[in-house]
């Protein structure tokens, strides 16, 4: 890191002034170090700007068996006049003097993680959303990749609007430089700060790789997140097996009977949990709306429940098996009664709705724990699945909610944050799924206060892998949730899977399961109609997963052995994962060979010792093909797969001998 990096700071805006730890004005008053854990080193400095009487502490955590650091400011006045705060970088610094490319993933729903990579040519760049969910228009994360073969990835760990900054300074000299700065996005915000109060900055993640490799710091993510930042509980850490009725269903198909029949099937075929998803509350009507209802969760549909939903969880729990509930805890539709009993909950930009609660309001707070908390409690739910399906942009500027007219947003998520760690707290049993119209708000920031997050809603292929490559260059696999190839209710060009077609070949649903194994698996099918040869391999899956593949998502370093796949028959077209586990003897690899995809290619593997045999296990086929392979050879030459049809797959573990 220090190699790569060669200045290392932050900037305040106070008062229109910017304001860094070289600030004509600033002292160094302190200075100290907490060891927090073994390799975890928690360094703070303390500044006294005196032209305002402000307090800024600088804060660097770093996690030392990796080159990862997270950088945030605290500032406080201390002064006796109130301050104005605007941008607020959380980490500033300098690039050393070579090529460099830029690369980021822009995000739109069913266009999540695509790739753009730019080269750093003497202007300066700016990324940033300003939609009010962290990945709707671009995902809060970069890479900077040197000539050297330098890395440097920068994740911004915040759900609302951020801003990352590549900065073009032509130097006295004429031998420009980049300044990389950001966190907290600057566009509308404002926050003024009387005598005595305080913020914290928005939290960001920095690390330094090499190679030109980006597994080089996406282990050290996934390792950090794993140890540190993601929750995590007894349930969570058994990776259940989810099936959700929605995409086969929606809220027109579903009901109380059919809900009940798929979760028998559910437990014949292995199954741990069945959740409810939209549709379940509002009017009893069949053709009842969810979207304009969002806030009235004490409403049940009974035309389609009749028994209720306590009914149909304690049957699912007859079967041996866990229930879950989807809710959209923080929108408020148009025809919600919420809005109209409690209009002081609804955040407002110049007096108009922007169809969410304005969580920054302590009494919104208390509303949503206490609504969650009576999900939880009276339906008996062991799994909460949280969507948001709209954009707040720059949030609310109410000033009677308990926040300024600048920083609605902002305290509208760390309110957000503070229900769901109380959630967490009264219901630490409970998994907490992140979801935003599928992938639109997905971030380091949520997932300290969720145990999982849905990546996407359309689930093809190609798609998936896509999302699910570009995911992991900031997530652990293992909180990371995608569905297997669904069959949708409306019709459109791409999500095309029909259970139903004679000429769907076995070991293209085993190609398309698979791809869901990679990580959580969930599924989203119509289990009574599944035909029985399909329900056999998805059983045969289901136990795979549980008994080969879930320990390595959950503990395994994830190295991408492959380039990412794109979404219209772009990008490659073979697809390799390799979990290793963190002793090294154990290996498992996923390869797929998707539509386009050339006839053979050997994939090389990484993290083996040269000197080494290792017995690999095909786990693929009907019978487990077993041989002898050194070290050197996977390494230098790799497996070669020239048998696999378009659209098949190869599941194999490594253990060395």
């Amino acid at each position: 890191m220090n190699r790569l990096i060669e200045s290392y700071d932050f900037a305040v805006h106070v008062d229109g002034v910017r304001v860094d730890n070289a600030s004509q004005g600033i002292v160094l008053d302190r200075t100290e170090e907490r060891n927090v854990a073994a390799d975890k080193k928690h360094r703070i400095a303390k500044y006294l700007y005196e032209p305002t009487s402000l307090v800024i502490e600088s804060h660097l955590v770093c996690y030392t068996d990796t080159t990862l650091v997270e950088r945030w400011v605290i500032i406080r006045n201390v002064g006796e006049t109130s301050v104005t705060i605007g941008r607020v970088d959380s980490f500033s610094l300098q690039l050393p003097q070579t090529e460099w490319k830029l690369m980021h993933y822009t995000s739109d729903w069913g266009a999540e993680f695509e790739p753009v990579v730019e080269q750093l040519a003497g202007e300066s760049i700016v990324l940033e959303t300003r939609s009010g969910r962290s990945s709707k228009g671009k995902h809060p994360w970069m890479s900077l990749l040197g000539a050297g073969g330098e890395v440097l990835t920068v994740s911004p760990m915040w759900s609302g609007n951020w801003q990352l900054r590549c900065e073009y300074d032509g130097g006295y000299d004429g031998q420009g430089r980049y300044q990389v700065s950001g966190g907290l996005s600057d566009w509308e915000f404002f926050k003024t700060l009387e005598q005595g109060e305080s913020m914290e900055s928005v939290h960001v993640a920095i690390a330094a790789g090499s190679g030109g490799d980006l597994n080089s710091t996406s282990i050290a993510f996934a390792r950090v997140g794993r140890r540190y930042w993601y929750p995590h509980n007894e349930f969570s850490r058994s990776m259940p097996m989810e099936w959700n009725h929605w995409w086969s269903y929606e809220d027109k198909g579903i009901n109380e009977d059919v809900f009940r029949a798929n979760a028998a099937e559910a437990a014949k075929l292995g199954i741990d949990i069945c959740t409810l998803d939209a549709g379940w509350f509002g009017p009893s009507e069949e053709a009842s709306e969810w979207f304009e209802l969002r806030g009235d969760w004490s409403m049940v549909n009974e035309k389609r429940f009749p028994s209720g939903i306590r009914a149909v969880s304690d049957d699912v729990h007859g079967h041996g098996m866990k229930f879950g509930l989807w809710c959209e805890i923080e929108a408020v539709g148009k025809s919600a009664a919420l809005a109209e009993k409690h209009p002081s909950y609804v955040a407002r930009r110049e007096g108009e709705s922007l169809g969410y609660l304005c969580f920054g309001n302590p009494e919104v707070r208390q509303w949503a724990f206490d609504t969650l908390d009576r999900l939880i409690t009276g339906y008996v739910s062991q799994w909460i699945k949280l969507d948001f399906n709209l954009d707040p942009q720059a949030g609310c500027n109410c000033t009677d909610h308990g926040h300024g007219a600048g920083d609605g947003l902002f305290e509208h998520y760390n309110g957000y944050y503070s229900v769901l760690r109380d959630i967490r707290a009264k219901h630490p049993e409970v998994i907490l799924e992140n979801c935003s119209s599928g992938g639109l708000r997905i971030d380091l920031g949520i997932m300290q206060q969720t145990h999982t997050t849905f990546l996407s809603d359309p689930d093809y292929p190609e798609h998936s892998l896509q999302v699910f490559w570009g995911a992991t260059t900031m997530l652990a696999p293992d909180v990371c949730l995608h569905w297997s190839y669904s069959e949708f209710r409306w019709k459109n060009d791409f999500q095309l899977f029909n259970p139903h077609d004679s000429s769907l070949k076995p070991y293209q649903f085993d190609y398309y399961t698979r791809i869901a194994m990679l990580r959580g698996f969930g599924i989203s099918q119509k289990l009574p109609e599944m035909p029985e040869w399909m329900k056999a391999r998805l059983a045969h899956h289901i136990d795979v997963y549980k008994s080969e593949v879930k320990p390595f998502v959950l503990e395994a370093d994830l190295y991408r052995l492959t380039g990412q796949p794109g979404r219209g028959g772009k990008g490659e077209r073979w697809s390799a994962f390799q979990y290793s586990m963190p002793s090294g003897d154990e290996q498992l690899l996923f390869v797929f060979r998707l539509p386009g995809g050339e006839a053979s290619r050997a994939i090389q593997l990484k993290e083996l010792e040269a000197d080494a045999a290792y017995e690999l296990t095909w786990l693929s086929g009907e019978e487990s093909k077993v041989v002898q392979i050194a070290g050197s050879s996977l390494l230098k030459d790799g497996i070669l797969f020239d048998r696999l049809e378009e659209e098949e797959s190869a599941l194999i573990r490594l253990k060395k001998l």
